[in-house]
């Protein structure tokens, strides 16, 4: 085991994927809770195809992707939470609206620029070879950032997350923490979609939080479940994919599946046990 961890270790792509994996792990599955509890969880999938357009125009344009993504996706964020709230187009229908123009556009700027080639599918599903030494520093601003931001809100996030019409009789300004939610969310898609990939990145916000409500009743036990979860079934998965040369996103996954399959499992046990007792 240690011989194996050396030696993964020794290659740079390896310290990076991992490094940024963790990072991204831990603040996806922070915001993914909020996320999955106001039934808002797809806003990931939405802005992850908006990513992948990003990510075509960077491309096409020669630029940094991460430079060029973060300020598109993060508009994106921003106009789906409006789109949604002010006008008769709701929720799911904005993100479909949405998600599906900007993968379509992305696909026509790469087929008339670069063409369909192997780039294409490292956007779509991801690849830890794509990242530099200028996206772990990016990273690690960024994630930071959200760490902080997330400790900060904390409590108003909760408030906003299961009753807004208290928070908002409290005096929470329910629509800017939805917008810093959303925001936060958008940068984290960014910065995993290098490794998971525009069709992966959302498991890595729905699965970590889903999973530990299987078990998990408070909101801060399922946040602190969630993001152990979801850092484990990163290190795993990247390891897997070192160790059998399998795609980093698709391991990743699978790990959060049989995550989730453990945890249902159990949480049933637990109440059949407790009905038992009654």
């Amino acid at each position: 085991m240690l011989s194996l961890i050396s030696e993964m270790f020794s290659y740079p792509f390896m310290v990076r994927a991992f490094v940024v994996g963790t990072l991204v792990a831990l603040c996806a599955a922070l915001l993914g809770v909020s996320l999955v509890l106001k039934r808002y969880s797809m806003i990931g999938d939405g802005l992850s195809h908006v990513g992948f357009g990003a990510l075509a125009v960077a491309t096409a344009l020669n630029a940094s992707p991460l430079l060029v993504s973060i300020p598109i996706v993060v508009l994106a964020a921003f106009f789906l939470l409006r789109i949604s709230e002010s006008s008769k187009i709701k929720g799911d229908a904005a993100i479909s609206i949405i998600s599906t123009g900007a993968l379509a556009v992305g696909v026509m700027i790469v087929s008339l620029t670069t063409g369909m080639n192997t780039d294409v599918s490292n956007y779509l599903f991801g690849s830890i070879l794509t990242m530099s030494e200028d996206d772990v520093i990016l990273s690690l601003i960024i994630s930071s950032v959200v760490l902080i931001l997330f400790i900060l809100f904390y409590h108003r996030i909760f408030a906003v997350t299961f009753d807004e019409s208290f928070a908002r009789a409290t005096g929470v300004n329910v629509e800017l923490y939805n917008v810093l939610i959303a925001i936060l969310t958008a940068l984290i898609i960014v910065l995993g979609m290098r490794m998971m990939g525009a069709l992966l990145i959302t498991s890595l916000i729905v699965f970590p939080a889903v999973t530990s409500m299987r078990v998990c009743k408070s909101f801060r036990t399922v946040i602190l479940n969630s993001a152990i979860i979801s850092v484990i079934c990163l290190w795993i998965g990247v390891t897997f994919s070192y160790i059998y040369a399998t795609p980093t996103g698709a391991s990743i996954v699978i790990c959060n599946i049989l995550a989730f399959i453990f945890y249902s499992a159990f949480g049933k046990i637990s109440e059949a046990k407790v009905k038992m007792q009654k």
